[in-house]
């Protein structure tokens, strides 16, 4: 009985956790890439803004848009109160709903917004690199498991 009155008691501050990993992760990855892509422009890298960009260009940009959703899906499973691979999936969930609203909002608008491709591969990449943002916090997490018990 008294476990169920814990279990009840603590209920809402693991909610209140989980939300804050998830949105911790989050804003990690889009404040990171946010700074990237000003950083980008800035060093002359990528033309001005709302300008044409060529594919490959839109691959640098893919490329460290991932390492930062790995990153911060990590940092959502590091934070999450139990069950970290559940969480950094439900930032990748995230992660494809704003893919997909910023797809819709960008494909048609013109060559500016860049190749049809772009999009869909931040689409298709959500998922898998939260899956391994969660399953490099599972391997920490059995080897600090496997190094205490050898202490």
């Amino acid at each position: 009985m008294q476990s169920d009155a814990l279990n009840l008691t603590n209920q809402p501050r693991h909610i209140l956790r989980s939300i804050g990993a998830i949105v911790a992760g989050l804003v990690f990855i889009i404040i990171l890439s946010t700074l990237a892509d000003v950083l980008m422009h800035a060093l002359g890298i990528f033309p001005p803004w709302f300008q044409y960009m060529p594919d490959s260009l839109f691959l640098i940009a893919t490329a460290y848009r991932s390492v930062f959703s790995i990153l911060g899906c990590y940092i959502t499973a590091r934070l999450a109160p139990n069950r970290p691979m559940l969480h950094a999936l439900i930032l990748g969930a995230i992660g494809v709903v704003l893919s997909i609203a910023g797809a819709a909002a960008t494909w048609n608008k013109g060559r500016e917004f860049g190749p049809k491709w772009y999009p869909i591969a931040l689409v298709i990449l959500s998922l898998p690199l939260a899956w391994l943002g969660g399953k490099i916090r599972i391997m920490h997490l059995r080897t600090n498991r496997n190094s205490h018990e050898s202490h």
